[in-house]
């Protein structure tokens, strides 16, 4: 009985609700960078969500062989194998963090998308087709944080607030 009476007079006097905020506010200091670190992770797992979706509608347009006009009046001279279905897949898409970029004043992420496609093996037609994967998966990601206007026609680089992001050629398996 004497113990109840102890603890009835501490949480009286406010000691309960101290060592409740302090718990409280030693939680927020340890969480703080962890929830800072999952926004940072956040942005990028958008920005490769938009590149895999953009990536995959390049390569459906070479499989489908659907060019812009321009594209395909080059092709109808310069690569005729170009302007039939060619079935090309996306295989993996990864990325290669460059750090941090004094021009851009952001971290620099080079993307390397990898691709197969058993009916086009010549070099010349594969750069491009990855040309066209490489620019939609940068537009997508210009589009997805909408930063169209920092950009360049080709979409090289795209940005995020956080990030650059260029890509390598095109790996064929």
């Amino acid at each position: 009985m004497k113990l109840d009476m102890d603890v009835d007079h501490m949480d009286v006097k406010g000691q309960l609700p101290i060592e409740f905020l302090m718990i409280l506010g030693v939680s927020i200091i340890f969480l703080t960078p962890f929830i800072l670190g999952m926004g940072n992770g956040n942005e990028l797992n958008q920005a490769m969500s938009a590149a895999r979706s953009g990536a995959l509608q390049g390569a459906l347009s070479d499989s489908f062989a659907v060019y812009p006009h321009a594209t395909f009046k080059d092709y109808s001279t310069e690569h005729p194998r170009l302007l039939h279905p060619s079935g090309v897949k996306i295989t993996r898409i990864s990325y290669l963090n460059q750090g941090f970029h004094q021009d851009y004043q952001k971290t620099k992420i080079q993307l390397r998308i990898h691709a197969t496609s058993p009916s086009v093996t010549g070099k010349t037609e594969r750069n491009c087709l990855g040309d066209r994967i490489n620019f939609n998966a940068r537009k997508k990601i210009a589009q997805s944080f909408k930063t169209e206007n920092l950009t360049n026609a080709l979409y090289n680089p795209a940005f995020s607030d956080k990030y650059v992001f260029t890509t390598a050629d095109v790996q064929w398996d």
